[in-house]
C-alpha cells in the first residue's frame, strides 16, 4: 500500500515542486498549479491527468481508478485509491502529472537525469 510519505518522498525531488496544506489538504505543486492532491484522510490521491482519457481509464480499472467529483470536471484531474497501486504505479502516476505543469524541457531534463 501507497502513503502519503511515500508520495512526499517522491514529489519534493521532482524540480519545482512545494508542498501546501490547504483546507487541510495537502498538495503538492508547481507554483500555483496543483498536480498531486490527497483526500483529508489520505486514503484517495488526485492527481493531473488529461481529461480526453480519465473516462477510458476509470473505465478500465473502476476499483482503482475514480472520477473526480463534479466541480473538478473542467480540470485535468483523476483520482486513485491509495491501497489499490505499489510504489511502482505511484511513481509513473506522480512523475506523469508533475510533467503535465512543467515546461517540457524540465520534464526532459529529468527523465534523462534519472
Amino acid at each position: 500500500m501507497v502513503s502519503l510519505a511515500d508520495v512526499r518522498a517522491l514529489a519534493l525531488t521532482l524540480p519545482r515542486t512545494t508542498e501546501a496544506f490547504v483546507r487541510g489538504r495537502v498538495k503538492f505543486r508547481v507554483g500555483r498549479i496543483v498536480y498531486l492532491s490527497f483526500a483529508r484522510d489520505e486514503t484517495l490521491m488526485g492527481f493531473a491527468f488529461p481529461k480526453e482519457e480519465r473516462v477510458w481509464l476509470v473505465g478500465t480499472e473502476p476499483e482503482k481508478f475514480l472520477m473526480p467529483r463534479e466541480s473538478d470536471l473542467r480540470y485535468n484531474w483523476v483520482v486513485v485509491r491509495l491501497a489499490a497501486i505499489d510504489q511502482d504505479e505511484m511513481r509513473g502516476l506522480v512523475i506523469d502529472a508533475w510533467s503535465m505543469v512543467v515546461p517540457k524541457s524540465v520534464s526532459a531534463a529529468y527523465v534523462e537525469s534519472g
